[in-house]
């Protein structure tokens, strides 16, 4: 019983990095998208993000860049 709980939670680990790595860019691509229609601080916020995030990705760091993302999302009121 132990062993099949082990062996369900590495699969589960083994598929959440992969899933994660996919979610990065379309946050980018969403806050790039919003660029056009924002100006100032906003704009400064989704391009400081949009870069810290790809940034991150490309490191592997796919946690810390949605968290990125998803916090200038949240912040510029676009839909996750």
């Amino acid at each position: 019983m132990i062993k099949r709980t082990l062996i369900a939670a590495a699969v589960l680990v083994a598929f959440a990095g992969p899933a994660l790595a996919g979610h990065c860019p379309a946050d980018v691509k969403k806050l790039e998208a919003a660029m056009p229609n924002l100006k100032g601080a906003q704009l400064a916020l989704a391009k400081e993000a949009a870069a810290k995030g790809a940034e991150l990705h490309a490191a592997g760091k796919h946690g810390e860049s949605l968290q990125v993302l998803e916090k200038a999302l949240k912040e510029l009121g676009i839909d996750h």
